[in-house]
C-alpha cells in the first residue's frame, strides 16, 4: 500500500482587518470584520446575548487584536467610533505604534 506524504495543516488566509461593525442582535452579538484586501468575516462574538455594550466592544477589539497578531503577526490598535445608533457600533483597526525600547546608547 502506498501512503501519501501527510501535509501540514495550514491556517486560513485571512486578510489584515482594518474595520469592524459590531451589531447587536436578539439572537445575541453579531461582528463583521472588514480586511484591507476587500475580504469580510462574519461572525457570532463569544458573550452572552445580555452583555453590556462597552464589555462587547472591548471584547470584540481583543479579538481582532488577536486574531492580527496570530496570523499577521501585527499589533493593532481599535477606535471606536461615535454610534450612529443605539445597537450599531463602528471601529478603525489601524497598525499600532512601533513600541520596542529604543537600543542603548554608549553615553549611558
Amino acid at each position: 500500500m502506498v501512503r501519501r506524504k501527510k501535509e501540514k495543516a495550514r491556517r486560513p488566509v485571512w486578510g489584515v482587518p482594518k474595520g469592524i461593525v459590531l451589531l447587536a442582535t436578539p439572537e445575541g452579538w453579531r461582528t463583521s470584520i472588514l480586511t484591507m484586501e476587500g475580504g469580510m468575516l462574519c461572525g457570532r462574538l463569544d458573550v452572552p446575548v445580555h452583555t453590556d455594550p462597552h464589555d462587547a466592544r472591548a471584547a470584540a477589539a481583543l479579538m481582532v487584536t488577536r486574531l492580527a497578531r496570530d496570523f499577521h503577526d501585527i499589533d493593532v490598535e481599535v477606535s471606536w467610533d461615535v454610534p450612529e445608533e443605539p445597537w450599531s457600533w463602528t471601529a478603525r483597526i489601524t497598525p499600532a505604534p512601533d513600541t520596542r525600547a529604543a537600543p542603548p546608547t554608549a553615553d549611558a
